[in-house]
């Protein structure tokens, strides 16, 4: 049954939109699920592209005639077909449909042609004829019968008349131009009403179908008393147009025949003839002037056209006989419909240009170019129509589409004819643009900085990050993600943290700004698409200095190893440096900022202290009256909030000599704690010193005993030599006094129970001379002279830590 196949191809969704035609034949009055063609072997589809493609069938208006069996991939009969339901007398008889395909969407055609079956038999209009003819009327005389009709076509209509013989009457047939045929009866001889007054003859019509069928009517003739003359009409055939929108009562044609007779014999009647009893008929005759009217309701797209068949008879029963033709005119009274064949409601923003929105069928009833359409659609959209198959337009995309500055569109689309005047139709429907991946998120700053003071809690929120996705659904659901890095050789997830959900970062632990100022690091927004979108915003934190740290003495160096004296000798004058206070504090700003302030003084008269810089200084002029020892205590403190301070002992001996001073700081009260690392020294210098002490015990005694030997004796004196540090520094670098090395020069005599040492100058050469019994003594004094130097080695190691 596959008759023709064609194949075009136009842009579609994600593919090609294939149009073919198909063309079936089946014989009308098949029953319900009866195979009609199988489509998917006539489309060249697989099964299962029908099932996947949800391959349904766009019918024209109400017909449900065939199925589409998806599992089969066969078209099927779905209800009782009549072809002269559908067509009448048309032929070929044929109704059409489309198959329309998605994913990717194909359209194809389908018509089917409806055989005419052999099912029905000719039928006469009325039981019987009857017919009144006068027995005057002249052989030759022609009779017009009424037609039977069958409504099939072909062979299967109706194909000739026969008459039951009999002495009077012959049967004549003619076929009209229609093709359709129809007899008249012939009188061959006179009647004789005194002889017969009635006959009955049988009119029998047959078809050409198999099997054969045949119609019968009655024909009752009455024969009457002598009427010679006929009604003649004017016109063997009438002919009258129509617009199909003419009103009811409105005069279509008028019929006219004259009868030769005088009186009452010429008096002549009109009306229609051959009408069967159900036909509805919408005109009427008038029966005296024979004006035709119209009486009902006629319409072009159902009949173009009437033949009807007239008569005129006289008050005898003679008849004339002729036929009136009305055209009806097309004019444009249907609006176009427009469907929507094949349409999802919705389009992806990545679409290219040409994307299938929607397949859409438009129907005008009207003929001509009352029925031709043109479809638009409303401007400044981004689509376009393209025609497609017979009476099948295509919604495409004409630009790219961006969902994010236009999610929906109302598409009103319009359908004209070309009728004058021409009728439109619209229908608007709504699209909405489904969204895709395709916008990274956003962040509302193009960085963030936050401070956070030193000490916080583990946990304290410190700021938020806010990314925005113009995208939609998971597409815009936003993930924030702490992008690995170090900070001072340790990952950033030990110091903070960001919530994936709303984005606040928080502190991972308690900082210290003394370790760590500020904290970079870089957040990542990523959305839910597939494939995700990312983006980066840095993240600075600055950390707040709080006073945590107290102001740190670097010098003097508090120590109980020994006691260490800043000497002022009795000529300074005013503003003599005895000494420099250095501290330093840890903190930063304000925190930092120190200032020296005179706590304690055994004379506050003699000593200040600069706010600033830490020096001390005197104010007046040193007398004799001054005490030698002074203590100074020197606070400092921060400028924080709270204030930390610091304490810091300075002791002060004024005298111009050693040894002046020596009886003055012998009661200095000692700490009693030493360092760790100071204790060890003085362990291992008093093991040196021991050890010396007793070498040299050794050495005296020997000595000693050689002396004896000699007689002399030598008076030793008890009285120890202790080295003075002179109150001498150079203020480097800011931070402190260093102490130089000095070289002294120590003179004894023999019988004189007194001795002085002389200072020379710091970097001077001085040569210690001293009687060889003294020797172990110097050698005493050296060490303890070596050891005091250690503690300044130790003091400036602990200086440059705390640096």
């Amino acid at each position: 049954n596959l008759i023709q196949q064609t194949q075009s191809k136009l842009p579609s969704y994600l593919s090609t939109l294939v149009s073919g035609q198909i063309r079936y034949s089946i014989p009308e009055e098949m029953r319900k699920g009866l195979f009609v063609g199988d489509l998917a072997k006539d489309l060249g589809l697989n099964v299962k592209r029908l099932v996947s493609g949800r391959a349904r069938l766009v019918l024209d208006g109400d017909n449900k005639y065939v199925a589409l069996d998806q599992n089969k991939g066969h078209i099927v009969v779905n209800e009782r077909i009549d072809r002269e339901k559908i067509c009448a007398k048309k032929s070929p008889c044929s109704f059409s449909l489309e198959i329309v395909l998605e994913d990717p969407l194909e359209l194809f055609s389908i018509t089917t042609e409806i055989q005419d079956v052999n099912d029905h038999a000719p039928a006469f209009p009325k039981k019987e004829i009857n017919l009144e003819i006068s027995e005057s009327t002249p052989t030759g005389t022609v009779f017009l019968l009424d037609s039977a009709a069958d409504p099939d076509v072909g062979i299967n209509s109706l194909q000739s008349y026969s008459l039951k013989a009999n002495e009077h009457f012959v049967l004549k047939q003619h076929t009209r131009s229609d093709g359709s045929k129809y007899a008249e009866m012939m009188l061959q001889s006179s009647l004789d009403r005194e002889k017969q007054s009635k006959h009955t003859l049988i009119l029998t019509a047959v078809d050409g179908g198999e099997p054969q069928r045949s119609g019968r009517v009655k024909i009752h003739v009455s024969v009457l008393d002598a009427n010679d003359n006929a009604p003649v009409f004017t016109e063997s055939i009438y002919r009258a147009s129509v617009l199909e929108n003419v009103l009811r009562g409105t005069v279509i044609a008028r019929v006219s025949a004259t009868d030769a007779d005088q009186g009452y014999n010429g008096n002549v009647t009109y009306s229609f003839t051959h009408l069967e009893e159900d036909s509805s008929c919408p005109f009427e005759i008038n029966s005296y002037t024979g004006e035709v009217k119209l009486t009902g309701v006629i319409d072009y797209e159902v009949t173009p056209n009437y033949e009807i068949n007239i008569q005129a008879r006289d008050p005898w029963g003679v008849v004339g006989a002729s036929k009136l033709i009305i055209e009806i005119a097309d004019v444009n009274d249907n609006s176009p419909v427009i469907t929507m064949a094949s349409y999802s409601g919705k389009i992806s923003e990545d679409s290219t240009p040409g994307t299938v929105v929607a397949l859409i069928s438009v129907q005008d009833k009207d003929s001509g170019k009352n029925g031709q359409v043109r479809l638009n659609i409303e401007e400044n959209l981004p689509f376009k129509i393209k025609s497609s198959l017979r009476n099948y337009y295509t919604l495409v995309t004409d630009q790219n589409l961006d969902r994010e500055k236009r999610s929906k569109y109302n598409i009103t689309l319009t359908a004209t004819d070309e009728g004058s005047p021409s009728l439109s139709t619209k229908k608007t429907f709504y699209l909405k643009v489904s969204d895709v991946n395709d916008n990274s998120p956003v962040f509302s700053q193009s960085s963030y900085s936050a401070l956070i003071a030193e000490n916080n809690y583990p946990g304290d929120s410190v700021l938020s990050v806010y990314a925005k996705d113009l995208d939609e659904n998971h597409n815009a659901r936003i993930s924030y993600i702490l992008e690995d890095c170090e900070i001072g050789g340790s990952p950033v997830s030990e110091f903070v943290s960001v919530s994936a959900e709303n984005g606040v970062i928080r502190a991972v632990r308690s900082f210290d700004y003394e370790q760590i100022k500020q904290l970079v690091f870089t957040v990542k927004a990523q959305d839910g698409g597939s494939p995700p979108l990312t983006s980066n915003v840095t993240v600075k934190i600055l950390i707040q200095d709080q006073n945590d740290n107290p102001p740190q003495v670097l010098y003097p160096v508090q120590t109980g190893g020994s006691m260490l004296a800043e000497m002022v000798p009795r000529s300074a004058d005013v503003g003599y440096l005895v000494t420099k206070v250095v501290a330093v504090d840890v903190d930063s700003g304000q925190n930092a900022w120190l200032s020296y302030k005179l706590q304690k003084a055994t004379d506050r008269a003699l000593f200040e202290v600069g706010l600033q810089n830490g020096e001390i200084r005197t104010i007046r002029q040193v007398t004799d009256k001054d005490a030698v020892k002074q203590r100074l205590t020197v606070i400092v403190e921060d400028n924080g909030q709270p204030s930390r301070s610091a304490t810091v002992v300075v002791n002060v001996a004024v005298a111009d000599s050693f040894p002046e001073v020596l009886s003055e700081f012998t009661d200095f009260p000692h700490d009693k704690e030493y360092n760790d690392n100071l204790t060890f020294y003085l362990v291992l210098a008093l093991a040196v010193v021991s050890f010396l002490f007793i070498t040299c015990l050794v050495v005296i005694i020997s000595v000693k005993i050689y002396r004896w030997r000699q007689s002399r004796v030598l008076y030793q004196s008890n009285l120890p030599v202790i080295p003075y540090y002179p109150p001498r520094y150079s203020d480097t670098l800011g931070t402190g006094t260093l102490q130089h090395v000095y070289n002294y020069e120590v003179c004894r005599t023999t019988d004189s129970r007194k001795s002085d040492c002389k200072f020379g100058r710091a970097g001077s050469q001085n040569v210690l001379i001293m009687d060889p019994i003294y020797f172990p003594l110097s050698i005493s004094l050296l060490c303890v002279f070596s050891f005091q130097h250690i503690k300044i080695i130790h003091i400036h190691l602990k200086l440059f830590s705390l640096l």
